[in-house]
């Protein structure tokens, strides 16, 4: 029997060096360029960048998510969890490891279905982080349910063209390519009738209506793109995997970013909560400590019970993962997509109400992370739909009882009981 929660000492002097060089010299990258991971760098940004990159190849956690053939160590996915609950703790880390959503699963995708010359104008600069990529799916009626989904692509000759809008459409604005999920087939079920488009971003016909932000941020300046494709006209082999491929493509890349997503919003929930502590155990109130009122303890135990619970699922996930695959666990990752939202809102809520009027102001994270929460209740799909998912995963596993009553109504089975132990017990049942 093998049941182990230790981590191996090689891997752990892995993480142990990730947690020092994230702490040391990348969080700092998130107080003097924030928000500017998704912007192509700089020369002076660069010379900054570039070295850190350097070191962390050197320490061969370099694109971690990927095999070896790809340049990654094919860590597999527990240990990669283990390696993102450190580097979810910055915006930047992702960037510095080579690990950034939407580029590792659309360097996925390019692996398994591109051609090799889209591989060798594309993959290898993706993989090398020099340039961006986007991942072009919802859209502005259909959101995210693929059945609704109404951009077109139609055969012309021995290209296609593609007519359509597309709604956050993320890093749309500084991507050098774009996948694009359309219509090919509308005869047969959508499931079947949709194709994946490798479309380089300045493709004629391409056009950024307008680049979306988050709440509170200035119109027109965010990164989210709603993308209007008038006639652009691509070759033949532009199909990723062939036509009616989509929805399989899809679900592979989305199946590893949702418990990739998990495994970043631990650590987003152990920053709160860490902030939350420190704060009950500096502020006294009413004569004592705030970590001394029975209401700041129960939203402490709250808080850690939560975050326990959720990273052993995501864990167990992982692990699911390695020794099946992605599929195998499609209960497990759902769960922990719907638990990304919940827990990450509920213990980031707490240390905001702890913290008074400054947890609500531009000097702490913690509204960021809120938001943060809304986020992660949609990206990837909405919460209600892996809700969906674990339910209908969860009732695979039983059936019906044929009986009038449910199968544990008691009148039955203590009839059966009485029988089964009648010549032991004789006399001594005592009737109901």
């Amino acid at each position: 029997m093998t049941w182990d929660f230790t981590t191996d000492p090689e891997f752990q002097a892995k993480l142990d060096w990730a947690d020092r060089f994230v702490r040391d010299d990348v969080e700092p990258l998130d107080l003097v360029l924030p928000g500017r991971r998704f912007e192509i760098p700089s020369a002076r940004v660069r010379s900054v960048i570039d070295p850190l990159k350097q070191r962390v190849r050197e320490e061969g956690l370099w694109a971690a998510h990927l095999g070896p053939e790809l340049g990654g160590k094919g860590f597999g996915q527990l240990k990669l969890a283990l390696l993102n609950e450190i580097l979810g703790r910055s915006e930047w880390a992702p960037v510095i490891f080579g690990t950034m959503a939407p580029d590792a699963g659309n360097a996925e995708i390019l692996a398994h279905y591109g051609t090799d010359a889209q591989k060798a104008t594309y993959l290898q600069p993706l993989l090398d982080g020099e340039i961006f990529s986007c991942f072009s799916m919802t859209e502005p009626h259909g959101g995210s349910d693929p059945t609704q989904f109404v951009t077109r692509g139609v055969r012309d000759g021995e290209g296609w063209v593609l007519n359509g809008e597309k709604f956050f459409s993320s890093n749309a604005k500084t991507s050098a390519f774009l996948i694009v999920m359309a219509v090919t087939d509308p005869d047969v079920p959508a499931y079947q009738g949709m194709s994946m488009f490798l479309v380089p971003t300045r493709t004629p016909g391409v056009n950024i209506l307008r680049n979306v932000g988050h709440s509170g941020t200035p119109m027109n300046s965010g990164i989210h793109g709603w993308i209007r494709y008038e006639d652009v006209r691509l070759p033949g082999d532009s199909v990723l995997g062939g036509p009616g491929q989509a929805f399989a493509i899809a679900q592979t890349r989305l199946g590893g970013g949702r418990i990739h997503h998990a495994m970043r919003t631990i650590a987003r929930c152990t920053q709160a909560m860490d902030m939350m502590c420190e704060r009950v155990l500096s502020r006294t109130t009413k004569g004592t400590l705030l970590a001394e009122k029975q209401l700041v303890q129960a939203a402490i135990a709250d808080s850690w019970i939560q975050i326990q619970q959720f990273r052993l699922l995501v864990l167990h996930t992982a692990w699911l993962i390695d020794q099946n695959s992605t599929a195998g666990a499609r209960r497990e990752v759902a769960a922990c997509k719907v638990l990304c939202e919940q827990v990450l809102h509920d213990v980031a809520w707490r240390a905001m109400h702890i913290h008074g009027a400054l947890g609500i102001t531009n000097e702490m994270p913690l509204m960021p992370m809120i938001e943060e929460a809304a986020v992660m209740g949609l990206a990837d799909g909405p919460t209600e739909v892996h809700k969906v998912t674990v339910a209908r995963q969860v009732l695979r596993d039983y059936k019906a009882n044929e009986g009038q009553f449910p199968s544990m109504w008691l009148p039955p089975r203590v009839a059966a009981a009485r029988d089964r132990y009648a010549d032991l017990l004789g006399p001594e049942i005592v009737d109901l």
